[in-house]
């Protein structure tokens, strides 16, 4: 038995330039990091070897891997050539948050099929492989800084370059300033989900075709290096103005990003003491976060105590594998 554990990510700045269509004309960039809420893949020889089975929120038993109906795992048992296997996911949060669920599955089912084979394979060439499988296998119309941005842990830049090369940058901050950072940062569960892939369709579509979305994704990237020296000198209320500053820039890439409900929240967080903040992933729904000082913090959670809060904090740990069982599948 194998068992891999990959963080979710939260990503501060920069989204959206990620997808090929803007950073083949300009680099593109993000800031972010892993938190310590996770999907769990398990892998281990079925109990009848002529079978694969798949469990997630349903359960498949196949006979051939091709019907599989889940298109990472049919895609990815093929690719390895593995069958009579099952596979099991647990997952901390629910899908369609905007913390990266999907790409954080597939990180962690390429990572465990790779250990189940008795091979090492690094974090950043299994965010390649997840890309590859994402992006041009099952052609989603998704970016690339999910994968890198699970399967490699900690505060980091992750570089989207117009040669289609990732590069992965760590910043460097104190013990102290990623301490205070972590009791600012708040999450809130709105209670919507999101098509993810339907948004990024809209929003790549506005940047290709309208040369101010463009250009307002240029100044997101711009952001991203302007927090990166925030939190290099500890300037966290900067920190939190740039979150803000992003925010108001990202929601105008495309109307499906915000909507009345999430505007009303945003808008009472801001007079209750946060600093900045954003809603996690492709928008529409999902998680709002918050920079807000801690002294501030229980005037904000009573403002907003219809929304369920996520305690979470950053990790650096990014995929790993926490379980290997004897080999006797072999």
């Amino acid at each position: 038995m194998i068992i891999t554990r990959t963080p979710f990510r939260i990503s501060f700045v920069g989204g959206g330039s990620d997808l090929p269509n803007f950073y083949h004309r300009h680099e593109g960039a993000v800031l972010s990091s892993s938190i310590n809420k996770y999907m769990y893949v398990t892998i281990h020889p079925s109990f009848s070897r002529g079978e694969t089975v798949i469990k997630y929120s349903r359960t498949e038993t196949v006979s051939d891997v091709h019907k599989l109906r889940h298109p990472i795992a049919r895609q990815l048992l093929l690719d390895h050539g593995i069958e009579g296997c099952e596979i099991v996911s647990t997952a901390d949060v629910p899908s369609g948050t905007g913390l990266s669920t999907s790409s954080a599955y597939t990180v962690g089912l390429v990572h465990a099929l790779y250990a189940y084979e008795g091979k090492y394979c690094s974090q950043e060439r299994i965010a390649a492989e997840a890309c590859r499988l994402e992006i041009e296998e099952l052609g989603e119309p998704i970016g690339k800084q999910d994968q890198y941005g699970t399967a490699v842990g900690g505060l980091k830049v992750i570089r989207f370059l117009p040669d289609d090369s990732v590069e992965v940058d760590p910043v460097v901050v104190s013990r102290a300033v990623q301490k205070e950072l972590n009791e600012n940062l708040l999450l809130f569960y709105t209670g919507l989900t999101h098509n993810a892939g339907e948004i990024l369709r809209e929003q790549d579509k506005n940047v290709v075709s309208e040369s101010d979305k463009f250009n307002t994704l240029v100044k997101m990237t711009s952001l991203v290096y302007d927090m990166r020296d925030a939190l290099s000198a500890g300037r966290l209320d900067d920190f939190g103005a740039i979150l803000n500053e992003n925010w108001q820039l990202k929601r105008s890439l495309t109307v499906a990003i915000s909507n009345d409900f999430i505007d009303r929240y945003y808008d009472i967080a801001m007079q209750n003491g946060a600093l900045g903040g954003k809603l996690l992933g492709a928008g529409g729904g999902g998680f709002l976060l918050f920079y807000c000082p801690k002294e501030k913090q229980l005037r904000l959670k009573a403002a907003l105590s219809d929304l369920v809060t996520l305690p979470f904090d950053l990790e650096n740990s990014g995929t790993k594998v926490v379980y290997v069982g004897n080999k006797d599948w072999v």
